[in-house]
């Protein structure tokens, strides 16, 4: 069996969409590729079972549509996987009824976490032959793909794992939609074969990211997902309710294999937050004993107040420097509210930590909550400035939140009437999509005002001071790409 693992080219006036870290959705007009984690686990494994396996990012290739559909049909291609979200999920719908069209004898796979959320909403709406729920859809791949090449192309629905939807002929030859039953994240991660980057094009991914310093760099992944996964807006508590790691062994020897074999600069780690505690301590040790903390660059994401000024300076020992925290909000209420379970006090000498310490942190804020008033916004407005201005942090993403279908936030926004749109193709971090006191156009302008710190001049004055070397000034002249970027991304046309 040949299987395409894909991403069909997405063409838009909005942009380029960011698919592959599927936490949030944005269109970006400064192209920015993250490579796909467990797409690429799925790819490498279903290799490892004896599958061919394509790898076709029309996206990150940058290929217009009409190139991929020729490839797709002047190709054997057995079965495609589509990973989806919300704000595409219609021109998904749409595709995969060309595709049934063109090439009716391809069976076709959705994952992501809007079809685990909704998953008989895409069944109803476009022909797609099988849902796969919950985040660890490589595990699921896998047990289809087997499952049909076990029995001649024929569904064995008693052998699927659960968490898969289906389509069944009845007796009196009517089709209808089933599934076996809820999604368990009860794989062990550890089973994973290492994956295989040349298999799923890593180049494609290893320079136009706003997080490296150096290039070329990738990603890992050493946890699913977050170990808090309470906060009310993020799309992945839908795909990981529960936390699992790899060991911290089988992270440390990927490493080795990307810095020796790859010659990789600089490495961002996927994970919604990194391990802490012993994992952490043993993780870190072993950077320093093998020599790659002298390699090099690790990056991750964290929350703030789960580490002491110590192990900020053990990180930074081990070689870690980016280090990217969701502050999201000034006001306390709000984080309250949102479960993010973190004073804000506490945060903001967290982050001062982790400076001192002398990594890099980067924080997240964002914008358009439906009970926050204009003296809030601007709290959270004059908390992100004060931030990049005094170093506390080294750079800063401004977002408008966004109530991905299947949050408790989303479901808050139905209970309380506060959407001003269902329609999924405007739940893109472009413009507001729920009520506020403020209005969507000066929430925009918080937003706006937040990166224009970039040209304050004390601001500019420290990241002067602050270049290095060469390497520097090429990651500063990125980031200057992107913050232009994201100037435009939030502009009010």
């Amino acid at each position: 069996m040949k299987i395409s693992i894909a991403y069909p080219p997405l063409e838009n006036v909005k942009g380029t969409p960011l698919l592959g870290q599927n936490r949030q959705f944005q269109w970006f007009n400064s192209p920015t590729y993250i490579y796909p984690m467990v797409p690429a686990y799925c790819a490498t494994l279903l290799k490892s079972k004896g599958f061919e396996v394509r790898w076709d990012d029309g996206i990150a290739e940058e290929k217009t549509y009409k190139q991929f559909v020729e490839e797709v049909l002047s190709d054997d291609i057995d079965v495609m996987m589509i990973e989806t979200k919300a704000p595409v999920v219609k021109l998904h719908w749409e595709i995969v009824k060309e595709f049934k069209k063109l090439k009716p004898s391809m069976i076709i796979v959705m994952v992501g976490d809007h079809v685990t959320a909704f998953p008989e909403e895409t069944m109803n709406e476009c022909p797609v032959d099988y849902i796969l729920t919950g985040g660890n859809y490589d595990f699921l791949m896998d047990n289809l793909c087997e499952n049909l090449r076990d029995n001649n192309g024929i569904l064995d629905a008693e052998k699927l794992d659960y968490g898969i939807w289906y389509r069944e002929k009845a007796e009196d030859g009517t089709v209808v939609v089933k599934n076996t039953g809820a999604f368990r994240l009860n794989q062990d991660l550890n089973s994973l074969p290492m994956i295989d980057r040349d298999l799923t094009k890593w180049k494609l991914y290893s320079e136009k990211n706003g997080n490296y310093s150096k290039i070329p760099g990738t990603y890992t992944m050493a946890a699913r997902d977050c170990w808090h996964h309470e906060c009310t807006f993020c799309s992945w508590t839908t795909l990981y309710p529960q936390y699992s790691m790899r060991s911290p062994e089988k992270l440390l020897d990927e490493i080795g294999v990307l810095i020796e074999k790859y010659g990789v600069k600089e490495i961002m780690d996927d994970s919604g937050a990194f391990p802490i505690g012993e994992w952490l301590h043993t993780f870190c040790k072993g950077m320093i004993e093998r020599g790659y903390n002298k390699k090099v660059i690790m990056d991750c994401n964290m929350r703030l107040c789960a580490l002491s000024l110590e192990e900020y300076k053990l990180m930074k020992e081990a070689g870690f420097r980016f280090v990217l925290f969701g502050l999201e909000s000034a006001n306390q209420s709000t984080l309250d509210r949102i479960v993010k379970k973190e004073k804000i006090e506490n945060m903001v000498e967290s982050l001062q930590n982790a400076k001192k310490a002398g990594l890099s942190p980067h924080i997240t804020l964002m914008f358009g909550y439906p009970w926050e008033d204009e003296a809030q916004v601007q709290n959270t407005v004059k908390l992100g400035r004060k931030i990049l201005i005094k170093g506390w942090a080294h750079t800063l993403q401004a977002t408008v939140l966004i109530p991905y279908p299947g949050t408790p936030l989303y479901r808050e926004c139905k209970e309380n009437g506060w959407l001003l749109t269902e329609d999924y193709a405007e739940f893109d971090q472009r413009m507001p999509v729920m009520k506020t006191p403020m209005g969507s156009e000066k929430i925009l302008e918080a937003v706006q005002s937040v990166y224009k710190v970039a040209f304050n001049p004390e601001f500019l004055w420290r990241r002067l001071t602050g270049i290095r070397s060469f390497s520097d000034v090429k990651f500063y002249a990125r980031a200057a790409k992107q913050v232009m970027g994201h100037l435009l991304d939030f502009s009010k046309k």
